[in-house]
C-alpha cells in the first residue's frame, strides 16, 4: 500500500478528530482509580464506557471479563480479514492512579481542562488516551472502509495501575482467545513532542511494605523523649541504609545479576543524548536539587537500565494531626526496579534480608511483599517493527526513536510468552511533560491525533508485512 492509498482513511481521522476528544473527555471523567481505599464502582463505570467506545466503533463480541476481585477487563474482536491476513491484539488499560495532592493541580483532576494544546486531567494521557487510539484507528477503517486489512482484537485492562495482581488468572481463562500474531501496546512516552519512539525496554517492579516497631502504643514525648526510641526515627534511619552517598541502591545482593547495557544499548542512549536542564525541567526539579544514581553512569542508563529503591508513602500522623509523642509504629511503603538480568524474587529476598538486620535500635521490622514483574527487552527487528517505524514515520512525518523507559508493564513479557514470544511493539502516546502519576497530567492534544494516524497506517503496514 502507498500513502496516497490511505488519504480517505487520513481524511476520516481529522473529521472525527472533535468527537474523539469528547469521547475522551467523558472517559477521563470516570475516577476510574484500580488503587485500595477507592470506589471499585469507578473502574466498573470505565469499563462499560470503554465497552460501548468499541462497539460504537464496530467491534464484535465485547464484553467485560470478570477475573476475580480484579476490577474487569474490556475484550473486543473483529476477525473479518480473514484466515490469510495478521492478527494483532491491541492493548490499553482504563484504570488510572490516584490523584495525589489534590491542591498540587491547577484545575480539577476529573474535570478535562485544555490549556496551550495539552488536555490536562487524570489519566487523560495515562492511558486513555490508549484506549480511544485504538478506537478512534478501528473506526476509521470500518467506517470509511467497511473492513480493516487484518483482524484486530482488543483487550483494556482495568488493573494496570495496581500492577496487574490477577494477570497470571486472566491469561488461564482468557488467553487461548487473545492469540495474535503481534501485540501492540499504547501505554508509552514518545522522544518528544511530534517525534515518536519505539520503546524496547522496561524496568521490572516490586512493591514492598515495611513496618518498624518500637513500643506498644505511643507515649508522652516530653516525659519518654530521649531514652526511649520512636518508630519513625528508627525509620528514617533505616530507610538511610538503602542508598549509598550518590543516592544508588546501597543493598547487597538486590543488584545481583543486574545485566550492564550491550553496546547497540549504549550506542542508543549515546544517540539520544541527555539534555540535562530539559530533563530537569520535565521532572520538576527544584534548583539546586543534585541527579542522584550511579555516577559512571549515563542518566538514560540510570533510568533504562538500573535499579531504583523508592519510598513512595508513609503511615505516620499529618503535621496538623501530630501529638507531642514518640510513634509506636510506622509503616513505608517501598517501590522497586529491576533491571535487565535481575530476578526479583532475588532481590526482594536481598531487599527483605537487608531491612531485617539493619534495624536500629533493636526495632522490630516485619516485612510485607506485594506484586512483581521482571524486566523485558526486545529488538526492534523483524516484520513487525519494519512496519510499525514505517507507520509512525507516517503518521507524525518523523522516523521513530529507539528507547528503553524506566517504568514497568507486567502485561508485555507474559502475553508475549504465552503467545509464542509474538513481537511487541510498545509505542507512545504520552511525552516529557506529560508528568504521568503525577499532579497535572497531561496530554499533548496534536501528538494524540498523530499517534491515532500512526495506528491506522500501523494496521495497512502489518497487513502488508505478515500477511
Amino acid at each position: 500500500m502507498t500513502t496516497s492509498d490511505r488519504t480517505d482513511l487520513v481524511a476520516a481521522v481529522h473529521e472525527r478528530f472533535d468527537d474523539v476528544l469528547d469521547r475522551l473527555d467523558r472517559l477521563v471523567r470516570i475516577p476510574s482509580v484500580s488503587a485500595d481505599g477507592h470506589d471499585p464502582e469507578q473502574p466498573r463505570r470505565s469499563a462499560e464506557m470503554t465497552a460501548d467506545l468499541l462497539r460504537e466503533a464496530g467491534m464484535d463480541n465485547v464484553r467485560l471479563a470478570e477475573v476475580g476481585a480484579a476490577p474487569p477487563y474490556v475484550l473486543a474482536e473483529w476477525l473479518g480479514a480473514g484466515d490469510d491476513a495478521p492478527t494483532v491484539l491491541l492493548y490499553a488499560h482504563h484504570d488510572v492512579q490516584p490523584v495525589g495532592t489534590p491542591e498540587g493541580w491547577t484545575s480539577p483532576p476529573f474535570e478535562p481542562t485544555l490549556r496551550d494544546g495539552r488536555l490536562y486531567a487524570r489519566g487523560a494521557a495515562d492511558d486513555k488516551a490508549g484506549v480511544l487510539a485504538h478506537v478512534a484507528a478501528v473506526e476509521a477503517w470500518l467506517a470509511t472502509r467497511g473492513q480493516l486489512p487484518c483482524n484486530v482484537k482488543v483487550v483494556i485492562e482495568g488493573e494496570e495501575e495496581i500492577g496487574s495482581p490477577h494477570l497470571f488468572e486472566f491469561l488461564t481463562a482468557h488467553g487461548d482467545e487473545l492469540q495474535a500474531d503481534v501485540i501492540v501496546l499504547t501505554d508509552l512516552m514518545n522522544w518528544q513532542v511530534g517525534w515518536p519512539s519505539l520503546t524496547v525496554a522496561l524496568r521490572g517492579m516490586g512493591e514492598v511494605s515495611v513496618t518498624v516497631r518500637t513500643l506498644e502504643q505511643p507515649v508522652h514525648s516530653g516525659m519518654y523523649g530521649g531514652p526511649v526510641p520512636d518508630a519513625l526515627t528508627a525509620t528514617a534511619r533505616l530507610l538511610a541504609t538503602l542508598h549509598d552517598e550518590h543516592g544508588d541502591v546501597a543493598v547487597a545482593g538486590f543488584s545481583e545479576g543486574l545485566r550492564e547495557p550491550t553496546p547497540v544499548e549504549r550506542d542508543r542512549i549515546a544517540a539520544l543524548a541527555a539534555d540535562h536542564h530539559q530533563i530537569r525541567e520535565d521532572a520538576r526539579m527544584l534548583d539546586g536539587v543534585e541527579y542522584v544514581g550511579a555516577p559512571d553512569a549515563a542518566l538514560w542508563e540510570r533510568v533504562w537500565y538500573r535499579p531504583t529503591i523508592t519510598p513512595i508513602g508513609m503511615d505516620v500522623p499529618s503535621t496538623t494531626a501530630a501529638g507531642n509523642t514518640l510513634l509506636a509504629e510506622v509503616t513505608t511503603k517501598l517501590s522497586c526496579r529491576f533491571a535487565p538480568g535481575m530476578d526479583p524474587i532475588r532481590s526482594l529476598d536481598a531487599l527483605t534480608a537487608h531491612l531485617e538486620t539493619h534495624a536500629p535500635f533493636g526495632a522490630r521490622v516485619e516485612v510485607t511483599r506485594g506484586h512483581h514483574n521482571a524486566a523485558w527487552t526486545a529488538e526492534p527487528d523483524g516484520p513487525a517493527f519494519t512496519a510499525a517505524a514505517r507507520a509512525m514515520a507516517l503518521g507524525y512525518d518523523h522516523e521513530p526513536a529507539i528507547l528503553g523507559c524506566g517504568m514497568s508493564i507486567p502485561f508485555v513479557q507474559p502475553f508475549s510468552d504465552a503467545f509464542g514470544g509474538v513481537p511487541c511493539l510498545l509505542v507512545g502516546i504520552e511525552d516529557p511533560a506529560t508528568n504521568a502519576h503525577g499532579e497535572d497530567e497531561s496530554l499533548h492534544v496534536d501528538d494524540f491525533r498523530r499517534a491515532i494516524l500512526a495506528e491506522v497506517h500501523l494496521f495497512a503496514e502489518l497487513a502488508d508485512e505478515l500477511g
